[in-house]
């Protein structure tokens, strides 16, 4: 061998090191691809919500869920991005259909609520995935939707809790409806 060709074959070798350690594992890319579809279901389940506001006439209340639509779409877009940084194949899989109708705007509020801990719980089971696999890109990548969840949670508790101070004071849900339509 010439020592071109080492030169040549240690170049390859270091290359395919540095590809090696910037890919998922397949168990990370598999939960993270699931991840990735419960954030267009998280999208697609606000826009219901919004769809049942906008039909009792709660604009405000419509605002707040596309708005929060929007939020679970960036969400599934990091991760999208991510999977492919870390020379992943992003998995689409079909998007389940959501419950359309609630029996009021706290029970609406109070099934977000009940996502977003369920969302809450997944995210921490990734974490742990990736722990275990010794995946720490993807450690640290999660810790921001750790801190995002913790957000998502207070915003609907904070709107539960309102709704339910209201409730001896039905005009109260209009003035509620105008707070939530200034959502950005």
């Amino acid at each position: 061998m010439s020592g071109g060709d080492i030169a040549d074959s240690m170049l390859f070798v270091k290359n395919n090191e540095i590809g090696r350690n910037n890919m998922l594992s397949v168990k990370i890319e598999k939960e993270l691809n699931k991840q990735l579809n419960r954030e267009y279901f998280s999208a697609y389940l606000y826009m219901s919500m919004a769809a049942y506001f906008q039909s009792i006439d709660l604009s405000g209340f419509e605002r707040w869920m596309q708005v929060q639509a929007k939020e679970e779409l960036s969400h599934a877009e990091k991760i999208y991005n991510f999977i492919h940084e870390r020379n992943g194949k992003v998995v689409l899989e079909a998007i389940e259909k959501p419950q359309t109708d609630w029996e009021s705007p706290l029970a609406a509020f109070e099934d977000s609520l009940k996502h977003e801990i369920f969302i809450t719980g997944c995210i921490n089971e990734l974490i742990k995935s990736a722990l275990e696999e010794k995946d720490n890109a993807t450690d640290i990548f999660l810790q921001w939707f750790v801190t995002e969840q913790v957000e998502e949670e207070a915003n609907a508790t904070k709107v539960i809790k309102k709704i339910k101070l209201m409730k001896a004071a039905p005009g109260g849900i209009f003035m509620l409806d105008k707070e939530l339509a200034e959502r950005e």
